[in-house]
């Protein structure tokens, strides 16, 4: 196995035309889709919890539909992404989740909506992402000088948390005053707002290997990519790791409104609080890594990162029900480290996959990750409902410590970047 990454390694094209000016103008109508898409995600949930009558099962059915193409369509669409043209697969992508967007508008114009017309929905869009998502990580690298790689996705980092923040208040406000169908369509002009670039801007496709020319199906890309995956020890417990935070700590952010009501005895101001310092701590972690990111020891940084956050989700797991300022400043710092962690994470990625390998290798990664959340989902509820909801966070957060320090006495992650 050891002989056939060494070889698809030497057969590397390398670019001398990348244009970090290309990837931000392209960057940006992503980011402008990324906030649409946030937009959309609210009013959905709101829309189906009013209908619902705030029925869990629906909510829970819901996320299942937005979640299932990822896990069971990303591992055969990534050759896919390898094959094609990785810009037109996001035009593509960014026009079929705007289609559906836009169909779903209009049955809401027309007063002819039904919930099962949002659980479509949410399947096109999450069929959309499954492509898309693959398609612009392995782009990155086609885009930027690989120096480059952990400022951009500290910029990436600040944006996301940019939206994650900004796009449920204002979401909120608008629901107030304008019909849903309204809100929707704005994320049809964002979409736009991502495509057009794409248009304008050719994304350089990696050269094509020895073993690129010899394969003959998808189910043959396919195992190839796993293979080169499980060969490759060090990246294989950067994934297995991004697998148990998605187990434990995306959960954890569904059980906040939880952690909210029954333990600090708040209510909507109280979530609203926590929710956003995890997302400001996001932007300032993102932005630090753009600033200070050029290092070729990223993955010290990384691992240092998810102990930190690690200990911090662990700690609000014995925090006192009286403690919740402390609890908005580890909520803040949690995301400050997330996304230093996370960016570090997948600018080594982007550094040392091969560039005709990329779509493959991140669609597998978004599949495990995708696959988790529902998993842990399924674990956490019945054991808070035995335990308490602080019980999670402490055994997710030591956790997720536990495989931070792990890495520090792994020979195969720690020479990661000199591979």
């Amino acid at each position: 196995m050891q002989k056939n990454i060494e070889k698809t390694e030497v057969t590397i094209s390398i670019n001398n035309s990348k244009s970090t000016k290309n990837f931000l103008t392209i960057f940006i109508g992503q980011s402008f889709s990324l906030f649409g898409s946030q937009l959309v995600q609210f009013g959905l949930v709101w829309w189906l919890t009013l209908t619902s009558s705030g029925s869990a099962s629906v909510l829970a059915f819901a996320m299942m539909m937005g979640l299932l193409p990822q896990i069971v369509l990303s591992p055969l669409l990534g050759p896919l992404i390898d094959r094609w043209n990785r810009g037109l697969i996001m035009i593509l992508a960014d026009a079929l989740i705007a289609l559906s967007v836009f169909a779903i508008v209009l049955l809401f114009a027309f007063n002819l909506v039904e919930i099962w017309h949002i659980y479509v929905l949410m399947v096109v869009r999450s069929v959309g992402s499954a492509f898309h998502w693959p398609a612009m990580q392995a782009s990155t690298v086609m885009l930027v000088e690989k120096e480059q790689l952990s400022k951009v996705n500290g910029l990436t980092q600040s944006f996301q948390g940019l939206a994650n923040v900004f796009a449920p208040i204002i979401a909120a406000v608008l629901v107030g005053f304008v019909p849903i169908q309204n809100i929707l369509a704005i994320d049809i002009g964002t979409a736009l707002l991502a495509i057009i670039p794409l248009l304008f801007i050719n994304i350089p496709q990696p050269q094509k290997d020895q073993h690129e020319e010899t394969k003959k199906s998808i189910l043959t890309d396919f195992k190839f990519s796993f293979k080169y995956l499980l060969g490759w020890k060090g990246g294989l417990f950067i994934m297995i790791g991004a697998m148990i935070a998605n187990l434990m700590i995306v959960p954890a952010v569904s059980f906040v409104p939880i952690l909210v009501t029954e333990h600090f005895t708040g209510g909507a101001f109280e979530f609203a609080l926590l929710t956003s310092s995890l997302g400001i701590g996001a932007i300032l972690g993102g932005l630090t890594l753009s600033v200070f990111g050029n290092t070729k020891r990223r993955i010290i940084i990384a691992m240092l990162s998810f102990i930190l956050m690690g200990l911090g989700v662990a700690s609000i797991g014995v925090l006192p029900s009286w403690a919740f300022l402390p609890a908005i400043i580890i909520f803040f710092f949690a995301g400050l480290m997330m996304a230093i962690g996370n960016g570090s994470i997948f600018a080594i990625l982007q550094n040392k996959i091969p560039e005709q390998l990329q779509g493959r290798i991140f669609a597998l990664v978004l599949s495990g990750s995708a696959a988790m959340t529902p998993l842990g989902l399924a674990i956490g509820g019945p054991l808070i409902d035995i335990l308490n909801v602080q019980v999670w966070f402490l055994i997710g957060g030591c956790l997720m410590a536990f495989v931070g320090a792990l890495a520090f006495f792994t020979p195969a992650v720690m020479k990661i970047e000199d591979e």
